[in-house]
Parts: C-alpha cells; structure tokens; sequence
C-alpha cells in the first residue's frame, strides 16, 4: 500500500444495489457534516464500515464513551443508502484520492446515484439551492426535485471531482450547491441541505427540531478534531 492510498474496511455485508451513496466530507463551515448526521439518526443507519489512511491525521473520536474512526460508513439497507460521514476537513491534496475511492466503493455496490454538497459563502437570506449533474439523466433528477441547474461555475474538492469522474464514466452524481455564513453551526443551511438530500433519496427524512442538537454536538467534534489535527497536518502534508 502507498503512503496515501484510501483504505476501506467494511464490517458486514449489504445490499445497496441500485441505491445512494452521501458524501458527507465537511467543505466550507460544518452544513454538510451536519446534514448527514442529522440523517444517519433520523432514518436508523448502522456502522457498515470505516474510510481511513495512513495519511489521515492520527485521531479517535470518542462519543458515548466509546472510540470512533473520524472517518465512517454508516448504511441504512432497507432505503439502499451509504453515507460516508467524517469529521475531518481534509487538505485538498487528499480529495482527488477520496473521490477515487468513493467511485470505486460505489461501483463495486452498484450505486445508482452519489449525492455531494458544496457551500458557497453568502450572507444572503433565502438563498436559493442549486443542482449540478454529472449526466442528463442526474440533471433530470435535480429538475424532478425543484432545484435550479447550475449552468456556469466552478465546484471545488471533492465534488468536483466526483462530477468530473461521473461524466465520463456515466455515474450520476448530483452536487448541491447551498449557502452559508460558513460561521459556527448554520442551523438553516443544514436543515435545508438535508431537506434536499431527502427529496432525492426516497424514504430518508430528516427530524428537523433535533437538527439544532445535532448541530451543536457535530460542530464541537468538528471543531475539536481539526484543532487536534492541525499540528498534525503542517508536518503530514509537506
């Protein structure tokens, strides 16, 4: 293995054929690590599996009292949904290799459709959510679901380059584009975000009164893995 290939380990087997898979990697402020954790509780979602690297930063996150990989799988085989959920904002010279993998992980299972997310920063009130698709048929689906098609614009990171990798090998992947302050827990973005993921993944739903605690508790693990990370990351990534 190379020093910075993506290691996948699942824990059990599952069926997610012709289902969806959630990026659910942090891009600017916290919405998106939110949205998907306010998901993974509201619709009862099991630790399928880990994502991890030995150029990862060396963390356990601990919840309840027990130890956490930062980055996890979490399916739910009932709606045929995978989410790989991290706590860690990833340095950018990663997202072209977690990308990689997440195409190849979705192959291998026989996804229909990858749902990302990228923020923009505005301080905009009612802003409104905008849709990207790697195919005509994904750009239906964003249609479908009331979103505006982007038409012109640059996506960043890992969804950027899911979108790229999708249109050449006709994987649909839709990346939804919202905004936020990008400061502290946006308790409105997260809440539409994942309003949005629902009505492109049948049957997943979000509890939106619990969405501000999960907000609270997201953001303090967030916060507190990447203050510990970033002592890490100057040494690591040079």
């Amino acid at each position: 293995m190379t020093l910075s290939e993506i290691t996948i380990k699942e824990f059990k087997e599952f069926n997610l054929d012709g289902g969806y898979l959630i990026d659910g990697f942090p891009s600017v402020g916290f919405s998106s690590a939110i949205a998907t954790e306010s998901m993974i509780h509201t619709s009862q979602f099991e630790l399928g599996g880990i994502i991890d690297s030995k150029i990862f930063p060396p963390i356990s996150v601990i919840k309840e009292g027990k130890p956490n990989y930062p980055s996890r799988i979490f399916i739910n085989e009932d709606l045929k949904v995978g989410v790989f959920s991290s706590y860690l904002n990833l340095d950018q010279s990663l997202h072209r290799q977690v990308s990689e993998s997440m195409l190849e992980w979705s192959k291998k299972h026989k996804i229909k459709l990858i749902v990302s997310s990228v923020a923009v920063k505005s301080q905009k009130e009612n802003s409104e959510m905008m849709g990207v698709g790697s195919t005509d048929s994904a750009r239906k689906k964003i249609e479908e679901a009331g979103l505006k098609v982007l038409d012109h614009g640059t996506i960043p990171g890992i969804p950027g380059m899911l979108l790229n990798e999708g249109s050449i090998t006709n994987q649909d992947v839709i990346v939804i584009i919202f905004n936020t302050t990008g400061e502290g827990p946006d308790y409105k973005s997260s809440a539409e975000l994942c309003m949005t993921m629902s009505k492109l993944i049948p049957g997943a739903s979000c509890d939106i009164p619990s969405l501000q605690k999960e907000a609270e508790k997201a953001e303090a693990t967030i916060k507190e893995t990447q203050e510990e990370s970033t002592h890490l990351k100057d040494s690591m990534y040079r």
